[in-house]
C-alpha cells in the first residue's frame, strides 16, 4: 500500500515503514539503543531525504525507547540518578548539534555530513565492540569459565565532583557522564540517533556500570534527548514528517516489547557482539554507497 509523505515528498509502502519501525524497536529492547543508527540509514535506502530522515527518526526513537524503558523499570534496572546526569549533558549537546545542522543545511552540506558521520562513528565503535566481545566470549570458554572482572580504577575516578550512584554501585565524578551525554546530544541532532551505540559502550567501559543497568538507563536518557531534538528540528528546520513518524512509531512500540524479552535470553557478551555486527554491517553499506559511482551524477533540488 503506497502512501505519500508530504514533508519528504516521496511515496513509500506503508507496510515497509511499519516493518522498519518494528526492527528498530526490537533492537531498542534488546540492546538499550534507540535504534537511530539503523533506522536513519534504512530511511536513506528507501528514498527518504537525509534531512527529513534525521529529524523524523527521532520521533520513532522516543516511542520505542519509552516502550523499552517501561519494561526495565519493572525489573528495577534503571539508574535514574545517572540518567539525569547524562540527560543534562544531552540537552546541551542537542542544542549545539541543531545549530550546527542548521548552518550546514544552509550551505548545502548536511547530507554529506550525515553520511560521513555514520561511516566514521559506526566504524570505530563497531570495531571496538566486536573485538572486545570476541575476547569476552573466548575468556568465558576457557577452563573454569569466566572470572569475575575486578573493577579497576582509572582516570575517571581521580576527577572531582564525585556523586554516589546506588543502583549502579558507583562513586565517581559527574564530569565523564556529562561529557558522554553532551556528545550523544550532538550526535542525536546531526545523525538522528539516540546515541545508544556510543552511550552503551561508554557506560560499560568508561564509567564501569553493570551491563544489566546500562540498557535501561541508556533508554531513559534517550527518551528526553531525542524528544528535545525533535522539537528543535520541527520548530527550526520544519523537516519532521508526522505521517512517516506515526508509521515508524507503531512498529517500534511493538518491536521494543519483543526485544526486551529476547534480550533476557542472551548473555551480556552475546548481546554486545550482535550489536557490534549490526553496527559494522550498516557502516559497510553506507561506505559502499559513498564510494560507488551513482547512476545519476546530478540532481535538481531546491532550498527552502
Amino acid at each position: 500500500m503506497q502512501i505519500y509523505l508530504p514533508i519528504a515528498e516521496v511515496s513509500v509502502n506503508a507496510f515497509l515503514l511499519l516493518g522498519l519501525g518494528g526492527i528498530v524497536g526490537l533492537l531498542s529492547g534488546m540492546f538499550g539503543v534507540g535504534g537511530g543508527f539503523l533506522i536513519t540509514p534504512l530511511l536513506f535506502f528507501v528514498g527518504i531525504p537525509p534531512a527529513v530522515a534525521v529529524a523524523t527518526s527521532a520521533n520513532q526513537i522516543v516511542a520505542s525507547s519509552i516502550s523499552g524503558v517501561l519494561a526495565h523499570i519493572r525489573r528495577r534496572t534503571v539508574d535514574f540518578r545517572m540518567g539525569l546526569v547524562l540527560l543534562a549533558g544531552g540537552l546541551l549537546g542537542s542544542l549545539m548539534g541543531v545549530q550546527l545542522f542548521n548552518r550546514l543545511r544552509e550551505l548545502g552540506q548536511v547530507d554529506l555530513l550525515v553520511q560521513l558521520s555514520y561511516v566514521v562513528f559506526l566504524g570505530i565503535i563497531g570495531a571496538l565492540m566486536f573485538a572486545e566481545s570476541l575476547t569476552a566470549i573466548a575468556r568465558a570458554r576457557r577452563p573454569g569459565g569466566a572470572r569475575p572482572r575486578r573493577r579497576r580504577h582509572n582516570w575517571v575516578h581521580a576527577l572531582p565532583g564525585k556523586m554516589k550512584f546506588r543502583t549502579s554501585g558507583l562513586y565517581i565524578s559527574v564530569i565523564p557522564p556529562l561529557m558522554v551525554g553532551t556528545l550523544v546530544g550532538v550526535l542525536a541532532a546531526i545523525m538522528g540517533v539516540g546515541g545508544g551505540f556510543i552511550m552503551v559502550p561508554a557506560m560499560i567501559y568508561l564509567l564501569g556500570m553493570p551491563t544489566k543497568v546500562v540498557i535501561g538507563t541508556s533508554l531513559f536518557q534517550i527518551i528526553f534527548v531525542t524528544a528535545f531534538t525533535t522539537l528543535l528540528h520541527a520548530t527550526t528546520n520544519y523537516t519532521v514528517d508526522m505521517l512517516l513518524a506515526l508509521l515508524l512509531i507503531v512498529g517500534g512500540v511493538i518491536g521494543a516489547q519483543v526485544g526486551t524479552r529476547l534480550g533476557l535470553l542472551l548473555r551480556a557478551e552475546q548481546l554486545r557482539i550482535l550489536l557490534a555486527a549490526l553496527v559494522l554491517l550498516v557502516c559497510g553499506k553506507l561506505a559502499f554507497d559513498l564510494l560507488v559511482r551513482p547512476a545519476e551524477l546530478y540532481s535538481i533540488g531546491s532550498t527552502k
